[in-house]
């Protein structure tokens, strides 16, 4: 049975790319994958892709689209003080568990 990788980053938070050819650039996340440890990022890791012409109505030509990047390769950004941060756990008094910007205290929404 394959055992399920945590990531520090979800679906749907914003992101900085630390290192590579796209290096301190932002992006929003669009889909994880914990299984490869990537993720989709909006408008960064561009690669061409070279489709052929299927059929009549199907146009053919060099499509750009995003390519899944390394999640270690990138950090959280606190939307309160526009910083790059590591994240820090914390339980709430009903029990509920939330991530919290080591350098403000804000709660990120889960």
């Amino acid at each position: 049975m394959a055992e399920m990788n945590r990531m520090h980053v979800k679906k749907g938070d914003l992101v900085e790319i630390i290192s590579g050819k796209d290096k301190s650039k932002r992006g929003k996340i669009i889909a994880a994958f914990p299984g490869e440890g990537k993720i989709l990022i909006e408008n960064i890791n561009k690669t061409f892709k070279h489709r052929k012409p299927r059929g009549m109505n199907k146009q053919g030509g060099i499509l750009h689209t995003e390519s899944p990047i390394v999640a270690s390769k990138t950090m959280l950004v606190c939307g309160k003080c526009s910083k790059t941060t590591r994240i820090a756990k914390k339980v709430l008094q009903d029990g509920s568990k939330v991530r919290v910007c080591k350098k403000c205290g804000e709660t990120f929404n889960n």
